[in-house]
């Protein structure tokens, strides 16, 4: 469904990603790992188009989106919710996902929907939104940001979507139902790429993980694979 071969990708004069492969299948969970600052972010934004590709290719769905503009990506049918959430402060929630509305595609959007509506879909996933779409978005908190980008995200009807750090700074109890809600997308048969920095959080729900250091990919295999490689674990802990 998406496959990164040999990525190299620049942050100023820093060549931050360093030939990175990876692949996600038709509804998978892939998780990449990594520490702060080791490379998760700017493979987001590498296949996203929002920096661009130096080497290397990013296809979905076979068709090559290497530094395709990011609005163009995102009508391909890829959401994205950032690290910093990218939540519009000035704007209300509903306004917030009123963006992805407009964006996406009506063919896919007709083919998500199904026998109900976008609307239903995404709301099935967090039914909190649907109480805070009044709310401004600078009156949010962290978790409700969270949710908001998510959804939005998931207004563009998309068949894959790119989470950065979803679990950061949660509540465990919330937590939990993040995970329940990451379930419940995946059973839409939406795939998902997690960028993740606790190795714990991508095993929740995660088939499969990338670790990545230093912009490399350094390991490929199951999460429980991971927890086992005391050389995986040694780089994830620092």
């Amino acid at each position: 469904m998406l496959e990164l071969k040999g990525i190299n990708t620049f942050r100023g004069p820093a060549h931050v990603l360093q030939d990175v492969s990876l692949d996600v299948k038709e509804g998978e969970v892939v998780a990449l790992v990594g520490r702060n600052g080791a490379g998760k972010s700017t493979t987001m934004e590498s296949i996203m188009g929002l920096l661009p590709v130096k080497s290397g290719h990013v296809t979905f769905h076979g068709e090559d989106i290497t530094n395709v503009p990011a609005h163009v990506t995102a009508k391909h049918g890829i959401g994205y919710s950032p690290e910093d959430c990218g939540v519009f402060p000035e704007l209300s929630v509903a306004e917030n996902l009123q963006i992805s509305q407009w964006l996406a595609d009506p063919h896919r959007t007709e083919a998500f929907a199904g026998d109900s509506t976008v609307e239903e879909r995404v709301f099935s996933v967090f039914p909190e939104v649907r109480e805070l779409t009044g709310r401004e978005g600078i009156n949010l908190s962290g978790g409700q940001r969270k949710m908001v980008a998510i959804c939005r995200a998931m207004f563009l009807a998309p068949s894959m979507l790119l989470l950065d750090e979803a679990f950061e700074g949660l509540a465990p109890v919330v937590v939990n139902r993040f995970r329940d809600a990451m379930i419940r997308i995946r059973e839409m048969g939406i795939a998902l790429l997690m960028a993740e920095s606790n190795l714990a959080h991508a095993s929740l729900i995660a088939d499969r993980l990338y670790a990545i250091d230093r912009g490399e990919i350094i390991f490929h295999g199951s999460p429980e694979d991971a927890v086992n490689n005391e050389d995986v674990m040694k780089t994830l802990r620092g």
